[in-house]
């Protein structure tokens, strides 16, 4: 029998939303919290809701948050006894529980053991076959030669799945309809893993169609008693990366929860588990499911378990690391309504998922709305930096059904603002109210299919009209009202404006304590009120504003569900784009060159691989514009780089005669 084991200080080893949200729970439990920050996360959040704050270096996360000798040190200056790893960073590392363990100090997850059964795919998948778990004919051979890999594709067949093995997220994930393109998959498959986790271990397995994603949350104790917390849905991802997380799964009946939750605690037990983990399964057409992957740490969607089971995932974290036993019974566990979350990111969902990095300028979540939940991580002055993931919140909806849930969602998602860079709620507000969320027509690939239809809402005249009314005030402001008069009446007045690509010429006359702004044919009454209200013709409506700081000229405007940034057409900076019809290949994130493809005097074809990117925890492939010869090459392998950073340039070649 296990011992009961006593702290009082708990040092949390991450940042973000998921250190505030363990935060919380710890304060609640009366222990004294302890954050850590790199340099770029002096001022976050995270650190103003401890107790106690230890810097453990520069910004990149290799020489802070994934550093364990820096961690183990912070607990030692801190007084703390026990580590809470989050999620990502170390909580899959098995170096970390042992030096936890080795130093003296409670780690808040599995033992380390239990980590590298579970934590490999490969380790895991043997496991799982040899307890007679549901698995997907594939390979999970210790031979990772490339003919080794390539001749168990050719035995599989297409279409498969290529696999990192030591992590997951969407990274080392490529889909092989083709066998003629696995070796180029293959080879983008490692190189992403090996930057991503330090292992270009694979795994291949078979593609199932019309599959869903179906997670099982499980709970462990130090004596052998294990029970799960039904399941949740997570079929709504692109390219591999989730976006959307419901439980319980639409569609599972309680005989196929019971078969999947009884697979899950005997691999758990089987893997001698201790605390909250998941376990991951594929669920195809004819109700089977198949063992995919264990994650060994707590999920980013576990909000959605505590709100349909009414439980705290990490309070019972803490109470299992202390030595407790699980009173809970499987028997106790209810389902009693529905809940969906969706991750609001700092990316361009419509330009390529590009990620986003600078300060956010202003910003409100619907905190305080009824069944709505929010995790962040936002603080007064937040930047998004380069260095983490993209993901800026969390807002997850209850409701007694699946549809008052996601009606709810799409309110909160709507209510919500984030000014001063691109996000992805435009996306997430497509995605809930495409039909087939809608109807619960759900697998893994409906989102890649669906998205091409879809478009970013843009800037309509009423949009423009808001914009050159506000920019109007703001130039007018130093000399109040009178500004917009003269001795013979109402000033007319001219805006040259542009957002994005697209620019405009407003006329702009004051009236009735509002501004008549009219754009080409169209024309509008706007009034500014106080707050967060602008009246338009007549009807008043919630809008989200704010200025570049310094700056009159420049600003951004968050109105009917439009999030974008205007200026005066003489402020615009440059634009840079990815790549340009002139054969310019520019970068459009802050990244490091991880892969290249070509060299000067290569001849390329419009689309072919130049180089890959790694951003924010993500490997973007840059392609050729047009067909030609190039003739100039700015990357080399682990380069740094800043948005319009010169990549290359393309010559197109005369056609011959």
């Amino acid at each position: 029998m296990s011992e009961r084991v006593s702290f009082d200080t708990l040092l949390v080893a991450n940042r973000g939303e998921i250190a505030c949200r363990i935060l919380r729970s710890a304060r609640a439990l009366g222990l004294r919290t302890v954050a850590v920050y790199s340099e770029a996360d002096r001022a976050a959040r995270h650190v103003a809701l401890a107790d106690a704050a230890v810097a453990i270096g520069p910004a990149p996360a290799h020489d802070s948050y994934l550093s364990i000798e820096r961690v183990i040190e912070a607990c030692s200056a801190s007084g703390a006894q026990a580590v809470h790893p989050g999620y990502g960073f170390l909580s899959e590392n098995p170096a970390f529980a042992r030096a936890c363990e080795q130093a003296g100090l409670v780690f808040v997850g599995p033992p380390a053991e239990a980590i590298e059964r579970l934590g490999n795919k490969r380790v895991a998948r043997h496991l799982a076959e040899r307890i007679g778990v549901p698995c997907l004919a594939g390979y999970d051979g210790d031979e990772q030669s490339a003919a080794a890999l390539s001749c168990e594709a050719a035995r599989l067949g297409a279409p498969l799945m290529i696999k990192a093995a030591a992590g997951g997220g969407g990274r080392g994930m490529r889909r092989v309809d083709d066998l003629s393109e696995f070796d180029a998959a293959c080879e983008a498959a490692r190189r992403e893993a090996a930057a991503a986790f330090g292992s270009g271990e694979l795994l291949l397995e078979r593609l199932v169609h019309r599959a869903r994603h179906v997670e099982v949350q499980v709970l462990a104790d130090r004596y052998g008693h294990c029970i799960h917390l039904g399941e949740r849905d997570c079929s709504t991802q692109r390219r591999h990366q989730k976006l959307i997380e419901e439980a319980p799964a639409p569609g599972v009946t309680p005989a196929l929860r019971a078969a999947l939750g009884d697979a899950a605690v005997k691999l758990a037990l089987a893997a001698g588990y201790v605390g909250a983990g998941t376990v991951e399964f594929l669920l195809d057409a004819e109700g089977g499911f198949h063992f995919l992957e264990v994650n060994t740490r707590l999920q980013v969607e576990h909000p959605v378990t505590e709100a349909v089971t009414g439980l705290d995932l990490v309070a019972l974290q803490l109470r299992i690391a202390r030595g407790e036993p699980l009173r809970l019974r499987q028997e106790d566990v209810r389902l009693e309504v529905h809940a969906i979350e969706a991750r609001l990111c700092a990316e361009d969902a419509f330009g390529g998922f590009r990620p986003q990095a600078g300060p956010i300028l202003a910003w409100r979540l619907p905190e305080d709305s009824p069944g709505i939940r929010v995790d962040h991580g936002l603080a007064d002055r937040t930047e998004v930096s380069r260095h983490y993931d993209s993901m800026i919140a969390k807002l997850i909806a209850v409701g007694s059904d699946r549809d008052e849930a996601r009606r709810r969602l799409v309110g909160a998602l709507g209510a919500s603002s984030v000014l001063g860079l691109a996000t992805n709620r435009p996306f997430l507000l497509a995605c809930l109210e495409a039909p087939e969320f809608v109807q619960s027509r759900l697998t893994t690939s409906w989102v890649d299919a669906a998205a091409p239809q879809w478009s970013a809402p843009m800037p309509d005249s009423r949009w423009q009209a808001a914009a050159t009314a506000l920019w109007v005030r703001a130039r007018a402001s130093p000399h109040g009202a009178l500004a917009d008069w003269s001795a013979t009446g109402p000033r007319t007045q001219f805006a040259l404006l542009a957002s994005g690509d697209a620019c405009w010429q407003a006329r702009v006359v004051a009236e009735g304590g509002g501004y008549r702004v009219t754009i080409g044919d169209r024309e509008h009454l706007v009034a500014i009120d106080t707050g967060d209200r602008i009246g338009i013709d007549g009807r008043i409506v919630h809008a989200h504003r704010c200025w570049q700081p310094g700056s009159a000229d420049a600003g951004w405007l968050d109105l009917d569900g439009v999030c974008a940034a205007f200026a005066e057409r003489s402020a615009l900076p440059p634009r840079h784009a990815t790549a340009g019809a002139s054969g310019e290949v520019r970068a459009a994130m802050h990244g490091q060159v991880a892969a290249v493809s070509v060299a000067i005097g290569d001849r390329v074809r419009a689309g072919q691989p130049l180089l890959a990117i790694d951003s924010m925890k993500m490997q973007h492939r840059i392609d050729a514009p047009i067909d030609g010869r190039v003739v100039e090459f700015g990357a080399r392998i682990g380069a740094q780089l800043a948005p319009g950073a010169l990549l290359a340039r393309i010559e197109p070649e005369e056609p011959a005669a």
